[in-house]
């Protein structure tokens, strides 16, 4: 006898809706041990269905896709998978993207999107649009429907190293995950991906192939299920049941002849008593048409990318679009069913959810037609006891064939009053009418259709604007710099440090989505820059020598400087000086915005490579940590042609590039200060409800603090010292050319090795070097400073501001930096305090 959870099938009390497949085929669900609810059983039923690579269906009934659903539940299945991605990924949830499948998770992955918070959400689709170039593709081995195609708007939408979250409403065999990993790792490799499931029921074998894969990808591949277990199959399942499948449908097929005749004779009836009341007076068609109010620029779904911006607006337009369909149904609605189509999911979905959280109808259910060719038999321990037939309305690209919808005719008195038929505009065809809702129409009390304008994307050229200069946006001369960024001065974007840092750690927040509160130093810690800025202008300017002679020699004689908003920035106007000044050089000089985890503007990059040689291109930046900056230049710039991804940097004491002026980790002045040294000019912004797809990304002028500012000081001061610091620079370039430079990465190894002893377990709360360990007092959250022991001037500023913020400074022996800056690794304001102190003792 085939077992559920340790029961048989006739030891349990309700009647399972697999049970039918089971008793003839001896098809099984057995839970994964020591699983806590929800269980295989609750999740799923079984079907038959033609096909010859799997006879059975596992038929979920929290899927929203064959079985009709409270809204709520469907929603919530997908939401809470996505709170547990969030969980899981920590801060690095602010940088991932979301990926379903199309077409039966379409709208759980957009759920699950929803549930982890800021990410941007993508499915794959069968539909391809004209204009709209491919950024990847893949196939579904087992499906009835086997090519996948994935059409971002944004072509750079995939293209990031964060994590990538891929969602499908089970996980039978791994193969259309592999297939999606390979494809999209060949093209944009990343470190980490999860895989969300509403079931996992792969085999053992399956598990280990997933296991293997991952280790030759070199790559981290997380599974999230709500239960796991596996699917018994007997030997020679397949043809029984193909040979049952068959027997069936002739005999449904006798049936459904049988009636038919009957059934047109009613439609027929209805049709006419519809056309005419009593007296012959006009009365309203069989279905009627609910305009809705759908707000312009919101997608109807994720085809070409859902961002969170779209979602905050439609939040913000469902209570009105649910009184609209409210009002069409009417004060006694009944049972309502909410009826989705095909790969439009998400959309019906909310609507449904909507109308049942304004309590709008005694019930309301959500479904949607599917391609799926299902067996349906009318009995209780089957999952799919009825089943409409009626040609596709949407001119899809394979061709005419037939669509499905299951469960909607009633069974046993327990149809539905009226059924909400949504589709977007594209499957608004006459098909449509004599379809699926003359289909509709003699199993229901009222027919509503609601009709959503189908997103076309525009393939919109990145603005070429020209770059902000000074002294409109910035306090530099406008010959130094020149910024491709948006100017955002008017936008209010500051937070408190500790909101930010709780945000950014519970993955509800990216960095780059906010800007921290500009720090106002005292007259003290002013007084610590300037005798820093004193004491080391003459070493900065032979780093700056250094490195420039360095990129002349080696790179170009022609070089465009290219420096990362904003710390490369001071550094890239120093370098240019050198150039003019010793070479007689005016070398272009623009700043552009990077962003860990999301990659570098792909739209001032495509400005740089209309306006300049791509090869004579040089990013420039002011140090390196350990090296995350790097990695991800190296990973954004694979998608672009013509551009060397190899960073100079006044200062590498991580060892992590080639090019650099030193490799000993001092205190640069311009770290010490935030705008008030780099322009005037704030940290980038990256946020999609200020950012388009053909945007720069974003910065503040701060012109209020013109009185403050030292940016100009700060580079005469430095350049002031070129001409005695020449001939040493002559000699350090000679040396530097003959010698092997090629990184280490020591930096990153001993990023990773704080990580872990001082139980972080996440380098990204780990921030080497003077310059990053300022940014941490300056901007975040911290726990701990790290001192090499002994460490003399550099560190004042350090010192002073850990003191004004209570925060220790350790001593230790043996770090490969002059100190090290710990982000408090569990910040949350209840159980650490504002100020960050009081470390919980979970």
């Amino acid at each position: 006898m085939t077992t559920r959870k340790g029961k048989t099938i006739d030891e349990v009390d309700e009647v399972w809706s697999g049970t039918w497949v089971a008793q003839r085929l001896g098809v099984g669900l057995e839970e994964a041990p020591d699983t806590g609810p929800p269980r295989l059983d609750e999740l799923l039923g079984l079907a038959l269905r033609r096909n010859p690579k799997r006879a059975h269906l596992l038929v979920s009934q929290v899927l929203g896709k064959h079985v009709p659903q409270s809204p709520r539940t469907v929603y919530a299945a997908g939401y809470g998978l996505g709170e547990r991605v969030r969980a899981l990924l920590g801060e690095d949830a602010a940088s991932a993207v979301v990926l379903g499948y199309a077409e039966t998770a379409t709208g759980l992955g957009h759920c699950v999107a929803d549930g982890l918070g800021p990410a941007p959400y993508l499915h794959s689709t069968r539909r391809p649009v004209p204009g709209v170039e491919p950024a990847g593709g893949f196939e579904e081995a087992h499906s009835h429907a086997t090519s996948h195609l994935l059409l971002p708007e944004d072509p750079e939408l995939l293209a990031g190293s964060g994590p990538l979250v891929l969602v499908d409403d089970e996980f039978s065999t791994g193969s259309t995950v592999l297939n999606t990993i390979r494809d999209l790792h060949a093209r944009h490799p990343r470190r980490h991906y999860v895989v969300v499931a509403l079931v996992d029921v792969r085999s053992p074998a399956d598990r280990d192939r997933l296991t293997a894969f991952a280790a030759e990808l070199g790559a981290r591949v997380d599974l999230i299920a709500l239960a796991s277990g596996t699917v018994s199959l007997p030997e020679g399942v397949l043809a029984r049941g193909q040979a049952l499948v068959e027997e069936y449908e002739a005999h449904a097929a006798s049936a459904e002849r049988a009636a038919a005749p009957a059934e047109r004779a009613a439609a027929s009836a209805e049709h006419a008593a519809s056309a005419a009341g009593a007296g012959g007076e006009p009365r309203e068609p069989a279905w009627e048409q609910v305009p809705l109010d759908w707000p312009a620029d919101v997608p109807d779904g994720g085809r070409h990318g859902f961002t969170p911006a779209h979602r905050a607006r439609l939040e913000a337009a469902l209570p009105a679009l649910a009184g609209q369909l409210a009002t069409a149904l009417g004060t006694e609605p009944g049972r309502v069913l909410v009826l989705g189509n095909e790969e439009l999911m998400y959309a019906p979905l909310r609507l449904a959810k909507a109308l049942e959280d304004a309590g709008a109808a005694r019930e309301v259910r959500f479904s949607t037609t599917t391609r799926s060719p299902v067996l349906a038999v009318d009995d209780p321990g089957y999952a799919i006891r009825t089943r409409l037939v009626f040609p596709a309305h949407d001119a899809p690209a394979d061709g005419p064939g037939d669509r499905y919808a299951y469960n909607v005719r009633g069974t046993a008195g327990a149809g539905f009053d009226a059924v909400v038929a949504v589709v977007d505009s594209a499957g608004d065809t006459p098909a449509l009418r004599t379809g699926l809702l003359a289909a509709l129409v003699p199993h229901t009390g009222r027919v509503l259709l609601a009709v959503l304008p189908s997103y076309v994307p525009d393939r919109q050229e990145p603005i070429m604007s020209e770059p902000l200069r000074g002294p409109a946006f910035s306090s530099y001369a406008p010959e130094d710099v020149g910024w491709l960024l948006q100017d955002f001065s008017d936008v209010e974007l500051e937070a408190p440090t500790e909101e930010r840092e709780e945000a950014i750690q519970a993955g509800g927040a990216h960095y780059a989505e906010s800007l921290p509160v500009e720090y106002q130093p005292s007259p003290q810690y002013q007084q610590l820059y300037q005798s820093a800025l004193n004491d080391s202008a003459a070493r900065i300017a032979r780093a700056v020598g250094t490195v420039t002679e360095t990129v002349l020699a080696e790179r170009s004689p022609s070089p465009v400087l290219v420096s990362l908003a904003r710390a490369g920035t001071p550094v890239g106007v120093l370098m240019r000086r050198w150039a003019q000044t010793r070479h007689g050089l005016d070398l272009p000089h623009y700043a552009v915005s990077i962003v860990r985890g999301r990659g570098i503007d792909a739209n001032a990059l495509r400005w740089l490579a209309a306006h300049h040689d791509p090869a004579d291109i040089v990013f420039v930046d002011g140090w390196t940590g350990k090296g995350a900056i790097t990695r991800e230049l190296r990973e954004a710039l694979s998608a672009f042609e013509g551009f060397n991804p190899e960073i100079v940097v006044l200062a590498d004491p991580g060892s992590c590039v080639e090019t650099y002026g030193t490799r000993e980790d001092f205190l640069i002045p311009s770290a010490c200060l935030n705008s008030t040294v780099s322009g005037l000019i704030s940290r980038t912004v990256l946020r999609s409800d200020l950012v388009g797809p053909a945007d720069f990304h974003g910065g503040k002028f701060y012109r209020e603090l013109a009185g403050a500012d030292v940016s100009v000081d700060f580079v005469d001061t430095v350049a002031a010292r070129f001409d005695e610091v020449a001939d040493a620079v002559a000699e350090e370039v000679k040396e530097l050319l003959a010698a092997d430079r090629t990184p280490t990465w020591e930096g990153w190894a001993a990023v990773e090795r704080i990580s872990e002893e001082y139980g972080i377990h996440d380098v990204n709360l780990v921030k080497p070097g003077v310059g990053e360990t300022t940014r941490v007092l300056l901007r975040r959250v911290p726990w701990k400073i790290l001192a090499q022991r002994g460490a003399g001037p550099d560190l004042d500023h350090v010192r002073l501001l850990a003191e004004q913020r209570g925060v220790p400074v350790e001593e230790v022996d043996g770090l490969p930096y002059t100190c090290v800056g710990l982000i408090h690794p569990r910040f949350t304001r209840g159980a650490t305090g504002a100020d960050g102190k009081a470390v919980s003792s979970k």
